[in-house]
């Protein structure tokens, strides 16, 4: 395996849920199109539905991105042909059209969401990524994700998803957790560290300075230009950082 420090991971700024904009929507086809195009990484949600399909979405809802009320989790594959996102005829893709449309052109940063017990969703994506060419790399809040992929797949890179989190609704016990990352090194056994980039510099991050850190989510030039000078890269979304 190649030095993390040299690889794309460090070396290729990526965008948050693809290059999207007001006319194309976040973690669609066309996103990971523009991506690709303008030379970027591309950093992606990874959800399981009703039927045990594996879908690239963000939200638990489906009304912030899409023209319907309810809760992805209900959901089944045909479901998936009668929602649009919001402003175009786009649908949800699936992980696996996902990976085949992609298909090695750029690295992926694949955020895996998962609340509930962990184990089948994981699985699912290591199957699915058993016979990728391309580059990729996945990452969660939670470290009992990478926990499994430790085990199950030591091959794939792995971030621990971490911060200050004060908008976030979770318990205080995790919040206070993640800010530290206090798991990191009997559960995740992270290859890398993304962290929140209003909460950079800050004395939990610098103990993990061997290893790669990312911020999230990069919004503005001036922002970008605050924070490049504290981590290796940048995840960034609603412009494109000028280097």
């Amino acid at each position: 395996m190649e030095n993390i420090f040299d690889s794309w991971l460090v070396c290729q700024p990526i965008a948050h849920r693809g290059l999207h904009d007001k006319e194309i929507p976040e973690n669609s086809l066309p996103a990971f199109e523009n991506a690709i195009n303008n030379g970027y990484a591309i950093e992606l949600d990874v959800q399981m539905i009703a039927d045990g399909t594996l879908v690239v979405f963000h939200d638990e809802s489906l009304s912030r991105v899409t023209n319907n009320d309810g809760y992805l989790k209900f959901l089944n594959k045909s479901d998936l042909e009668i929602l649009t996102l919001k402003g175009s005829k786009e649908k949800i893709p699936t992980f696996e059209e996902t990976l085949k449309f992609i298909n090695g052109r750029t690295p992926i940063l694949i955020e895996i969401k998962n609340k509930s017990k962990v184990g089948d969703l994981e699985k699912k994506v290591i199957e699915l990524l058993k016979d990728y060419k391309g580059e990729y790399a996945v990452e969660s809040f939670n470290p009992y994700v990478l926990q499994y992929f430790e085990k199950h797949a030591p091959n794939i890179l792995r971030g621990q998803l971490a911060g200050y989190l004060k908008k976030e609704k979770l318990p205080f016990f995790q919040k206070f957790a993640l800010k530290r990352m206090l798991l990191n090194k009997h559960i995740s056994k992270p290859n890398f560290i993304a962290y929140e980039a209003k909460a950079l510099p800050n004395r939990f991050v610098r103990k993990f300075k061997n290893l790669p850190l990312i911020a999230w989510t990069v919004k503005s030039q001036n922002e970008y230009l605050k924070v490049v000078k504290y981590c290796d890269n940048v995840i960034f979304e609603d412009f494109e950082p000028k280097i």
